[in-house]
């Protein structure tokens, strides 16, 4: 097969050219790090907990376990109705998709529920995917929000299973707000990672090695195999980036501590060489749109200090590390974005930040800023090398032709070609049904409706300048590779385009084994 993607690829929605980039950002959870499934399984074992110690809920919800194929990122929530479901960039529900705790809707309850499956825009969620100001829908972008919604769907069916009469505002609010909420804040989560990842970890600082690689190497490292995983090449990535003289910056919801034990797991002690700035514990989404917040120093024991920031700048702060004195930058403590331009001038196109939340890591930097945006889409790996078995290609072409078919043939009204029409239309919904179990049995593709983009595509290709499976791919480019969006033909241009597998541009697999 000729035409297979390339999973290490990077994508483009907008044309950008890397020599332009100065000044490269990153968040830090499933950007610079990547967690195991593990994680996941110990948020919902641990929200679980808090809502029948904490919250009185029934203690039969523990007989409830993580079901890690269960929910995909980017669906919505409807709190009053208590139903989660996959909607396209028209706001159109996928119907065979929507679901009640973990029991699958009937298409016809949801068309009467919905009076068709459109969601008018005052019920869907506002800017960054929370039900505020009177809409009843939650968009689930974070990929921390798999255990939160398998939780509030567990407990849905908990409830309706047992004919349990409960408010479900106060339900997603409990699971939301509270539980889920406070397995970040009291530090459950942080504190399992530190612990897994242990004390002695020994990680070259004069050698760019992977930890994949260093696990392999004559070094004493104590390496954790549950939570945190070895972070895709993370400290190659940085490395090249500043040998060609790039400046590096942090910016991460994270506290100080867990970022520093993690980084120095998967970089190396001497991590903080590589940064100018590190931001830590910053709350975005506020950090980009609250001007009344000013930087704060943390030193090295995580004192937070009270002397004044004039400028944010390399060499403040010194360790004696081995038998080198190494020059420490600086970490700051809340801030926001207004008072890290005026201090740095990083401004405009010549910053490239790299994030996993659409909403709350891109919107705002894109939007009101002008800075240029990579989306880290882990998921993206598995679904294009789903794309490329055989059995997928196979369906969707004849998929694609049973299409083409009832669109043609339409125009025949006899009683016999009408047979042969609805037996095609049954066809393709049962193929449809199939390709959605190819990726997740429940929801489908993080990427597509049936055939519409869903809706976080839609977002992602609104606030994403590229996107990729991870960090890695940029190994994969010279750091003066320009990006080129494929010209993907609208409705009224050339049909015959799209009628034919297009591979003009394409970021295909056999071209990087050529390489």
């Amino acid at each position: 097969m000729n035409n297979l993607l390339n999973p290490d690829a990077i994508f483009s929605n907008n044309e950008m050219s890397l020599s332009d980039i100065e000044i490269y950002g990153f968040d830090y959870d499933y950007t610079l790090v990547f967690y195991s499934k593990h994680l996941h399984t110990l948020i919902f074992n641990a929200a679980r907990d808090l809502l029948i110690n904490e919250h009185r809920y029934p203690m039969e919800i523990r007989n409830y376990e993580y079901d890690p194929n269960f929910a995909i990122r980017g669906l919505h929530y409807d709190v009053q109705r208590v139903v989660l479901m996959k909607i396209d960039a028209f706001h159109y529900i996928q119907l065979g998709t929507v679901y009640r705790g973990l029991s699958v809707v009937p298409d016809e309850e949801v068309i009467e529920m919905y009076e068709g499956s459109h969601v008018p825009l005052e019920q869907m969620s506002d800017f960054y995917g929370k039900s505020s100001h009177g809409n009843t829908m939650k968009q689930f972008m974070d990929i921390f929000s798999l255990p939160e919604m398998t939780l509030l769907s567990c407990v849905n069916e908990y409830f309706l299973k047992n004919n349990i009469d409960y408010e479900p505002v106060h339900l997603y609010k409990d699971v939301k707000v509270d539980a889920i909420r406070d397995v970040h804040i009291k530090g459950i989560m942080y504190r399992a990672i530190e612990a897994d990842i242990g004390t002695y970890c020994t990680v070259s600082s004069a050698f760019p090695l992977t930890v994949q690689q260093s696990r392999h190497s004559t070094g004493h490292a104590q390496v954790p195999e549950k939570y945190i995983c070895y972070a895709e090449q993370t400290r190659a990535v940085l490395a090249k980036l500043a040998d060609h003289g790039k400046k590096m910056f942090l910016i991460t919801n994270s506290p100080s501590s867990f970022v520093d034990k993690g980084m120095r797991y998967i970089v190396g002690k001497d991590w903080r060489d590589l940064f100018d700035v590190v931001i830590v514990q910053a709350e975005k989404p506020n950090f980009f749109n609250d001007k009344r917040r000013p930087f704060r120093k943390v030193n090295e024991k995580g004192v937070l200090l009270w002397d004044k920031i004039h400028k944010l700048q390399k060499g403040q702060i010194y360790k004696q590390v081995s038998h080198d004195q190494c020059t420490l930058r600086i970490a700051c403590f809340v801030g926001n974005l207004y008072e890290f331009l005026k201090l740095t001038g990083w401004r405009g196109s010549k910053v490239l930040y790299f994030g996993d939340h659409i909403y709350s890591d891109l919107a705002d930097l894109t939007l009101k800023h002008g800075w240029r945006t990579g989306a880290i889409i882990p998921e993206l790996r598995s679904e294009l090398r789903i794309m490329n078995t055989e059995q997928y290609i196979q369906t969707m072409t004849w998929l694609q032709t049973l299409t083409g078919l009832l669109e043609q043939m339409q125009v025949h009204r006899d009683a016999e070609s009408q047979l042969v029409l609805q037996e095609w239309k049954k066809e393709r919904k049962e193929m449809r049904e199939m390709t959605k179990s190819f990726f997740n049995a429940q929801f489908g593709s993080l990427f597509r409706t049936d055939q519409n983009p869903t809706y976080f595509l839609r977002r992602l290709s609104r606030f994403a300048d590229i996107y990729m499976a991870s960090l890695s791919c940029l190994l994969n480019y010279d750091v003066s590779h320009t990006f080129y969006p494929r010209r993907t033909p609208l409705q009224h241009e050339l049909p015959a385009w799209s009628d034919r597998p297009s591979t003009f541009g394409a970021p295909l697999l056999q071209e990087a084994q050529a390489k």
